[in-house]
């Protein structure tokens, strides 16, 4: 096939993208190198990414349309994969225009892009962020996701929104990811578990949101790409349901599908778990809950399961182990 992944110089594009090499796709990249984090790990992943035959990079904001616009028109991907985004909720309440440009703006132009190039499948990377106020767990893509509580998430529903407009004006296949805190080798340093990990070994004590009192429902990096590439054979189909738990529209080829396995995980155990793949004791900072943080998040399966017939199911203590190995090889500790 010929697939085009959005972010690929970033943590989840990189790994889809490493996955379709490795299977003889061939994979458009594209990629601003935002520096929102450290540049030179994006640099660093597509490296890795041009090593391998089969992709070509394209050094390209998505908020460019007419640039965007040509080079679909010129690749002709089958599949589109779009998961570039300005990332981090956090961060979304420091610096809002950034969302609003790249998760919006960006996400309209490879709307339009499908509008006037037809693919065979479209997937968007949404979040479980989206579920925002709710508190009946585990969330299932059915529940209403009307409150949320930053404008990351905010963002991320609008494009959900936005994209099923389209699939039902224009008849585009769109699968919506929701993706649950996903982590692993090669992961964001703004994530909990690499900066966990960075100020334990620099002899720092970590900041423990809401007193260590929260849960979260952890995606292994394989897994989601597990997932991510076998939706590709699932585009929506108008009027064919696949289970009684489907999301598909009634109006239009468009489905909202969680990837996450169901098995939320203890902060303070998950805290425990990366003390014993480091071997060094974790000095902790209780702190209140931060400004749009959530107490708790958990994954409803049964779609994802009832679609490609699995779910995430790597243990925590297997993804901490590897990204610790990976951290401490990559910054030669």
């Amino acid at each position: 096939m010929r697939v085009l992944v959005t972010g690929t110089a970033g943590f989840i594009g990189f790994h889809l993208a490493r996955r379709l090499l490795a299977a003889g796709h061939a994979v458009a990249g594209v990629d601003s190198m935002t520096p929102y984090y450290d540049v030179a790990l994006k640099e660093r992943r597509e490296e890795i990414l041009l090593a391998q035959p089969g992709f070509s990079n394209h050094r390209l904001a998505l908020e460019d349309s007419a640039g965007l616009d040509s080079l679909v028109a010129a690749f002709a991907p089958e599949i589109i994969v779009h998961l570039a985004a300005q990332a981090g909720v956090r961060y979304s309440l420091e610096n809002p225009r950034a969302y609003i440009s790249s998760n919006i703006v960006g996400s309209h132009n490879i709307l339009e892009s499908c509008r006037h190039h037809p693919v065979r499948h479209l997937m968007m990377a949404s979040t479980s962020s989206v579920y925002g106020a709710n508190t009946e767990m585990p969330f299932r893509e059915t529940d209403k996701a009307d409150h949320p509580l930053t404008l990351y998430a905010a963002t991320k529903k609008a494009s959900e929104e936005m994209a099923h407009a389209y699939s039902h004006l224009w008849k585009i296949p769109i699968t919506m990811f929701r993706f649950f805190t996903v982590y692993g080798p090669w992961g964001r340093p703004d994530m909990a578990l690499f900066k966990f990990v960075k100020n334990t070994i620099e002899g720092r004590p970590i900041d423990v949101y809401n007193h260590g009192q929260m849960k979260r429902d952890f995606t292994y990096i394989d897994d989601l790409v597990d997932a991510i590439v076998s939706v590709i054979a699932c585009p929506p189909v108008e009027g064919q349901p696949v289970s009684p738990v489907d999301t598909l529209s009634p109006v239009a080829p468009h489905r909202v599908l969680n990837i996450g396995g169901g098995q939320p995980v203890g902060l303070l155990d998950y805290i425990d778990t990366i003390e014993q793949a480091l071997g060094i004791p974790i000095t902790r900072n209780y702190l209140e809950m931060q400004p749009g943080d959530v107490p708790s998040t958990s994954a409803s399966p049964a779609l994802l399961e009832a679609l490609i017939g699995s779910r995430p199911q790597t243990p925590i203590g297997v993804g901490v182990a590897e990204f610790v190995r990976w951290y401490l090889e990559y910054y030669g500790r």
